[in-house]
């Protein structure tokens, strides 16, 4: 178990340059935590740089989350160990390729590590802080959930997912103690792209965030109440107008009869 027994967090994909960067602006903030990745050597980097910039209880979990049973070995982390309150969800793998003849143990790769490793870690350290009345889930989306192109079905599906998992967890907890926040980065300039299908040379210059800054947006939004954050969002009414158009719509999609374009 960490030491300080209220505040160890356990982050996700430290293995990436993105999850590493939780991993710091958290210890910088007296967090202990739980680093938890497949690379051993890299997780085992970030621990030291963590370690070495801070005072914080740094263990690690080597994990690979596409594997179910050691999945599972995470979960059981999150369900036993009373000190964690905070759980980062920040792995993710990505695939960018017309689908069909789309490679299927890609695809099942995206699905188990996008979608249902944050959605067992997320119930599993839910028990717990559901029942402490405190605690912080945050899911990392991407802006492919809305940014949807002919390469990403898969990805932005599994993106997309996460949101709305994500929104529909804010509800269930709303009054309980529990903050859940959804995080939506754009690019960012990290290994995440190694494999992908898509160079991130591709992208503008401006167009590409450094995972620090996203971490370092993501945590003021955190810090501001913020349900949803976007880092490179300039204006949240943007946001705000976009929620606004799907509750307009959300109504009005079930009914006892067909609209009438579709009656003849």
């Amino acid at each position: 178990m960490s030491g300080n027994g209220s505040k160890t967090a356990v982050v996700t994909g430290v293995s990436s340059r993105f999850g590493a960067a939780y991993a710091r602006r958290l210890a910088e903030r007296g967090h202990d935590l739980i680093l938890v990745g497949r690379n051993e050597g890299r997780i085992k980097s970030a621990m030291a740089d963590v370690i070495e910039h801070s005072g914080v209880d740094v263990q690690i979990l080597v994990a690979d989350l596409g594997n179910a049973a050691q999945l599972a070995k995470v979960e059981e982390r999150l369900r036993a160990d009373e000190s964690v309150d905070m759980l980062v969800n920040a792995a993710g793998a990505a695939k960018f390729a017309p689908s069909p003849g789309f490679d299927p143990k890609a695809t099942d790769e995206q699905i188990a590590l996008n979608v249902t490793a944050p959605t067992r870690l997320s119930v599993a350290a839910l028990s717990g802080m559901a029942r402490r009345g405190r605690g912080t889930i945050i899911n990392v989306s991407s802006a492919m959930a809305f940014w949807i192109q002919p390469v990403s079905s898969v990805y932005s599906a599994t993106k997309s997912y996460v949101l709305t998992f994500t929104q529909a967890l804010q509800q269930e907890l709303a009054g309980s103690g529990v903050t859940i926040q959804a995080v939506i980065p754009g690019a960012m300039s990290t290994g995440f792209w190694d494999g992908s299908g898509v160079e991130l040379s591709t992208f503008p210059d401006e167009n590409v965030m450094s995972p620090e800054d996203a971490v370092d947006a993501a945590l003021a939004g955190l810090d501001a109440g913020e349900a949803v954050t976007i880092p490179s969002l300039v204006n949240i009414s943007d946001w705000q107008a976009f929620e606004r158009a799907r509750d307009t719509l959300s109504p009005i999609l079930s009914r006892a009869v067909p609209a009438d374009r579709y009656v003849h």
